[in-house]
């Protein structure tokens, strides 16, 4: 069945990700040693499966150690002993004799009971045997992991990844932090970053222009100084703060994947959302940022290069040791002319629902680019000399402002396809409170990231209202 094209309606499928209960339900930034890498892969994939892990840095060489957890604001180290337990050992008690308080999880083989004891003498507080079990590393983390009293959560992570050029990526992205914006409030920052480092036109979209770029906080190697990244930031008028890509391709050549991940955790610690234009490449650098990323989404279209390009992705990071069920994926442009090709198929290729859907409206979208205005100000806009797209972009953000939620009753039927004429109420599970309307699901977004539980419900929206959102 082909939608018809009466606004931004969109419908949420089911969160894949929830929250937990008890002490676990907090962020555990983790950073990660392994010099085996054929094994890496698989710690890789056990650490992702468990939805409070946030991988903040890989490293591969022992002697790293002490750099990088002086660098990287983390919880937990997670070091892998095999196969040179004596030098591994070294590091880390080097890294106890400097003070460093930070928990480390040991893994090994070895069940040598004169090496567990160095292991503990060297700082290790959980020495854990391979194969990695989860209810095992779980409940460490809840044996060792305290959450300090008014201790900061670092800011929420949201990647915006494309399965091909032109499907809408940088829209959504740009889009969704201005939305981002309005919620958090003037006393919060949101920061939406460009990773196209190349091509990247998040600037062009909000019309900003910058001195500073990324490249220039990707120039040391040390923890950045807070006024740094404030100075490299550019506020647009909607209150969402702008990290601009390199001003020249050899500057992008000099970004490495640390530096990346070192510009991503001094903004979490600064801001409340941050949301990233990509990866676009997929490399140890992308990788990192699905790792450290509290909520992945892939956008795509009904066609089949960006259909195959998907399934090739997901099958790859799957390779790699990423956990594919922590990528949710969105369908942008729905209800074009696309022959041969539906959401039904596109859910049984990738044996995976799709978590949310974006009418298409190219008109209204092409018209806020050219301007260089985000597509809340645009309706804003047009409202006032009665254009009739008045909350638009509400409703465009809508299909990603509902992650997170959680349906009462999963239909039979993907609701992808059953959009037209519908509308979201949010529902919070514990009292009952309800959020409808343009805002509603964005409220619910911004509250399911601080870890509540909702519902959704959806309703047909009655004819005399659908009127005003149909494109003229």
């Amino acid at each position: 069945m082909r939608p018809s094209r009466s606004g931004w309606a969109a419908c949420v499928w089911e969160s894949q990700l929830r929250k937990l209960d008890g002490p676990m339900a907090q962020t555990v930034r983790t950073i990660v040693f392994t010099s085996n890498e054929s094994e890496a892969p698989e710690l890789r994939r056990t650490l992702t499966s468990v939805p409070m892990f946030r991988i903040v840095a890989e490293l591969d060489e022992p002697s790293l150690i002490p750099q990088a957890v002086s660098q990287f604001p983390c919880d937990l180290l997670i070091a892998d002993l095999d196969p040179n337990p004596n030098v591994v050992l070294e590091c880390l008690r080097q890294l106890r004799d400097a003070g460093s308080s930070l928990p480390i999880f040991a893994l090994s083989k070895i069940t040598d009971g004169d090496i567990v004891l160095r292991a503990m003498k060297a700082g290790v507080k959980e020495y854990l045997l391979k194969p990695l079990n989860l209810e095992e590393i779980q409940n460490a983390v809840t044996r060792v992991i305290v959450t300090q009293p008014g201790k900061k959560e670092p800011g929420k992570l949201i990647s915006v990844m494309g399965s091909a050029g032109g499907v809408g990526c940088t829209t959504l992205a740009t889009n969704l932090a201005v939305e981002l914006a309005e919620l958090a409030g003037v006393d919060e920052r949101v920061v939406v970053v460009d990773l196209d480092f190349r091509f990247g036109h998040v600037a062009t979209l909000l019309d900003v222009q910058g001195q500073y770029t990324v490249a220039d906080l990707c120039s040391t190697p040390e923890e950045l100084d807070p006024e740094m990244v404030l100075k490299a930031l550019i506020k647009h008028d909607s209150g969402v703060h702008v990290l601009r890509r390199p001003h020249s391709f050899a500057q992008a050549e000099m970004i490495t994947a640390a530096h990346c991940a070192n510009v991503f955790t001094s903004l979490q610690s600064m801001c409340a959302y941050v949301v990233i234009d990509g990866p676009t490449r997929h490399d140890p650098g992308g990788r990192a940022v699905l790792d450290a990323a509290d909520f992945n989404f892939m956008v795509l279209q009904l066609l089949v290069t960006s259909v195959r390009n998907t399934d090739r992705m997901v099958q790859e990071l799957s390779v790699q040791g990423f956990n594919p069920d922590r990528i949710s994926f969105i369908v942008n442009r729905l209800g074009r002319e696309s022959a041969h090709l539906d959401v039904d198929q596109v859910e049984s290729i990738l044996s995976r629902p799709m978590f949310a859907a974006v009418s298409d409206d190219w008109k209204t979208v092409s018209s806020s680019i050219n301007i260089g205005q985000p597509l809340k100000m645009y309706a804003e806009r047009q409202g006032s000399t009665g254009d009739s797209r008045a909350g638009s972009a509400h409703s465009l953000t809508r299909a990603i402002c509902g992650a997170g939620c959680k349906q009462e009753e999963r239909p039979s039927r993907s609701p992808v396809r059953q959009q037209a004429g519908r509308q979201c109420k949010v529902v919070d599970a514990a009292n009952g409170t309800g959020y409808s309307g343009v805002n509603g699901p964005c409220a619910a977004f911004q509250a399911n990231l601080h870890g509540s539980r909702f519902s959704v419900q959806i309703f047909s929206i009655p004819p005399e209202t659908r009127q005003s959102e149909r494109p003229m």
